[in-house]
């Protein structure tokens, strides 16, 4: 027989292998575990593994190594998320259709050998466990869950709301810096405008940025200063009136260095608010093409930043198989502790993606700010019911747990349609329109007309034999 016919065959290409990867950011460390490795080597810390380099080289190494085992169609990969570092290795292992799971970083318990290798050679055992075993974790921050590949829309928009989020931080600051500043130099400034960071405002601070040089100039001048017809021009006699009894700082150094610093302020801030405006145009084309963004803005205190958010920070709803994954990953899920009788009580978790909480919050705030949809309505309902009225603030206080039931129902919402257009998606070839958030249906279901999407499955009927 000539060498051209021989063909490597794999060790074990009967079974499944089981691999875990401690990431690294220059090189990575894999460790291999199957039924026959164990039973080969006895423990999990003695079976093989290897350290690869994060490049293509290094990445071909370890499908080399996982091809000398079994076909890659019954490999299992887990790996731990850890920074961006994975992202390249995770991308290739999906493009050759291999199964990738991640899972939370673990605390390792003390008086534990701690390297790389037995970290990687555990991750392969958990894996094992899991599937092989069928081992159910007590704590659900220890199961592994299969990562499905974002979206199109998820990929295009996850750099940019990270973007978007630093940005908005920065322009905080400067706000800050620039109010901080007119309390000091100008502290009479906000009697006429209420904001000393809007364009108008600015616009005059920056032309006169001290009380001396806005209280000497002319009528006409400040006329010409403003970029629009605010401040009106008996609010600008006032703002000189002001300014010639200004009680700021006086001191002529300190005035040179704050001018100095309050004219790059307002510069740095007019330029984020360009990169800003330029970047929500561009994320608002993105949802508008997007299906799930058409889904998204179609649920009442969506809008497109939100539906961008969300898109984003989900990747793929194929992640998620019960409504209550994602409302955990959200943040809005409770922690309830209960011991006996006189211990039980509920608070919200403090796990899930912080910028996915935080958007749902303002979610529920703007769905119940109009009270045209059924969320208001549920507020509105369940407040006199659920919270304490303070007869002194005149006011309902405790709505928090109002607001964390109505979140959980948009999340649910959002599940349910999110789940219809993937079904949509793997089902047609070519898939018509997405479906919408109707009203409608969301009265009748509050009514008790609640129908399934999906026929009910019929239980089976035991018939006993006679006695």
């Amino acid at each position: 027989m000539s060498k051209t016919a021989l063909k490597i065959v794999p060790m074990l290409a009967r079974e499944t292998l089981y691999v875990g990867v401690d990431i690294g950011k220059l090189r990575h460390v894999a460790g291999f575990v199957s039924t026959t490795l164990l039973a080969r080597h006895q423990r999990f810390e003695q079976c093989p593994s290897l350290v690869f380099e994060q490049s293509r080289d290094g990445f071909r190494a370890l499908v080399d190594r996982m091809r000398e085992y079994v076909p890659l169609e019954q490999v299992q990969v887990l790996l731990e998320v850890t920074g961006h570092y994975h992202k390249a290795l995770v991308q290739y292992l999906q493009e050759l259709d291999i199964s990738v799971y991640v899972l939370h970083v673990q605390k390792r318990q003390a008086g534990l050998l701690k390297s790389d290798k037995r970290d990687a050679l555990g991750l392969a055992n958990h894996l094992h466990n899991a599937l092989e075993k069928g081992v159910q974790m007590a704590d659900p921050l220890q199961a592994v869950r299969r990562l499905v590949p974002p979206t199109e829309a998820a990929t295009q928009l996850y750099g940019m709301i990270q973007h978007r989020n630093e940005l908005v931080t920065e322009r905080t600051q400067r706000k800050n810096k620039l109010t901080s500043i007119c309390d000091e130099v100008f502290p009479e400034f906000t009697q006429v405008c209420k904001d000393p960071n809007t364009a108008s405002a600015l616009a005059l601070r920056k032309q006169f940025p001290t009380p001396a040089a806005l209280g000497s100039v002319s009528l006409s001048a400040l006329l010409a200063a403003r970029p629009g017809n605010h401040p009106s021009q008996q609010k600008l006699i006032l703002l000189r009136e002001l300014a010639v009894t200004s009680i700021g700082t006086k001191a002529p150094a300190r005035l040179r260095g704050l001018a100095f610093e309050q004219e790059q302020l307002i510069a740095e801030l007019q330029l984020l608010n360009q990169h800003l405006d330029a970047l929500d145009t561009e994320i608002a084309k993105i949802v508008e093409q997007a299906r799930e963004g058409q889904i998204l803005v179609s649920i009442p205190g969506i809008g497109q930043i939100q539906a961008a958010i969300i898109i984003a920070m989900l990747g793929n709803i194929a992640n998620f198989e019960r409504p209550a994954q994602l409302k955990s990953y959200c943040g809005w899920a409770p922690t309830i502790t209960q011991s006996g009788k006189t211990l039980d009580r509920a608070k919200l978790s403090p796990r899930g993606v912080r910028l996915m909480k935080r958007t749902m919050y303002l979610v529920v705030w703007q769905a119940i700010r109009h009270p045209d949809n059924e969320f208001a309505r549920i507020y509105e309902r369940l407040v006199p019911r659920k919270c304490v009225y303070d007869e002194r603030r005149k006011k309902y206080v405790g709505t928090g747990k109002v607001i964390g039931r109505i979140a959980g129902q948009i999340i649910g919402v959002m599940f349910k349609l999110l789940k219809q257009d993937q079904e949509l998606l793997l089902t047609h070839a070519n898939p018509p329109e997405p479906g919408r958030y109707d009203p409608r249906i969301h009265q009748q279901h509050r009514a008790g007309q609640y129908q399934p999407s999906t026929p009910m499955k019929q239980g089976k009927i035991i018939e006993l034999p006679p006695h």
